[in-house]
């Protein structure tokens, strides 16, 4: 793209990534339009750690007027709602460990803002996302941050190579130090704002609240039960669990630790046992998306948690969008609802993902 002639839309959130982002985009010479999504209704108060209301709108467009770019806010509140939040609800319900933050790149932000900067008339969309894109002989790749400690590649696995080839992010080749220091350079005012944390629309980690707000049924009272179904306690809702978890269970006098392996949500049961019936080395994939590849095996590294290394495994590909992952040591505590994201096992490409439908059991598995 020749910057002297190219519009593109910088997706701008109020915080200091993608403030920088957009300014890195400007001082290169490119027509740069911000645009920034109200995702939620704000409650009037700032909440810490949070995204994509009152005062990081408000951020956002102090920001773009200081760099003399045009600015516009989006009511996408009623989309995110019915594609982000009522799916984060809808996976708690059914025993599930979601992950909102994937869906609102797939289904919003990589979505309809895509087809609104194309109306616009950009050549390509930028986000302040710690990935970088890279022009590979086949096309658009994906790679890690240079900056391993930001990274957020794990989120991004369900962007499509067509959505690849229109997005841009200019910050994948810097780290955190060095982005503070060009805002502080820039005069930019979120310069010194700390980094959002949490999920945007679920204030002080309580999720619980927000799951039985927006699907009260889901909040079923139940039993908690061992492998062989004898009863040891009850709980208040599955909702409240998540495979691994071992705090919040109440149970007390047993001969060992015992940890959530299961959720049985159609039951209303948490099943729980020792903490070596965690470990799996077969996990079931569904919805899975490629970057790469023909369809056939794949050698790779895969990550099960955004903040857990990436481990040596074989992706074998299934009918309708499935997989199967043989891991080549065991992993504990992989929950369905997370992401199953591969990556060359010598390299930074990520290469696609899954969402985790299911784990088996090591013991089972073998």
């Amino acid at each position: 793209m020749n910057a002297h002639r190219s519009r593109i839309v910088a997706a701008m959130s109020g915080g200091v990534d993608s403030s920088v982002a957009a300014a890195l985009l400007q001082r290169a010479g490119y027509d740069v339009v911000g645009v920034t999504l109200q995702l939620y209704a704000d409650d009037g108060a700032r909440r810490k750690g949070a995204c994509c209301a009152g005062q990081d709108i408000h951020d956002a467009r102090r920001v773009a007027a200081s760099l003399g770019i045009p600015h516009y806010v989006l009511d996408y509140e009623a989309r995110f709602r019915s594609r982000v939040m009522a799916d984060f609800a809808e996976g708690y319900a059914r025993g599930e460990t979601p992950i909102p933050c994937v869906r609102c790149n797939e289904r919003v932000k990589f979505a309809d803002l895509m087809d609104t900067a194309r109306e616009l008339g950009a050549e390509a969309l930028a986000t302040g996302h710690y990935v970088r894109r890279v022009d590979g002989p086949h096309g658009a790749e994906l790679h890690c941050a240079a900056d391993v400690s930001r990274d957020q590649s794990y989120f991004l696995f369900a962007t499509t190579p067509a959505q690849l080839s229109y997005l841009r992010f200019p910050l994948g080749g810097m780290d955190k130090r060095a982005v503070r220091a060009l805002a502080s350079e820039l005069g930019l005012i979120v310069a010194d704002k700390p980094d959002s944390q949490d999920i945007c629309f679920v204030p002080d980690g309580k999720y619980a609240n927000i799951v039985e707000r927006l699907k009260p049924d889901a909040a079923k009272a139940g039993e908690i039960v061992d492998l062989e179904g004898r009863v040891l306690g009850t709980h208040s809702g599955v909702i409240h669990f998540t495979v691994g978890q071992r705090k919040g269970l109440g149970l007390s006098g047993n001969g060992e630790p015992l940890f959530v392996l299961k959720l049985d949500a159609e039951r209303a049961q948490v099943i729980v046992g020792p903490r070596g019936m965690l470990s799996t080395r077969t996990i079931l994939l569904r919805d899975v998306n490629w970057l790469c590849g023909d369809g056939a095996a794949l050698d790779c590294a895969v990550k099960v948690r955004s903040m857990r290394p990436p481990v040596a495994a074989r992706v074998v590909p299934g009918p309708g969008r499935t997989a199967a992952v043989e891991l080549l040591a065991p992993e504990a505590a992989v929950a369905p609802g997370q992401a199953c994201v591969f990556y060359e096992r010598a390299g930074s490409r990520v290469l696609g993902g899954g969402w985790i439908a299911s784990a088996l059991p090591a013991q089972q598995a073998a």
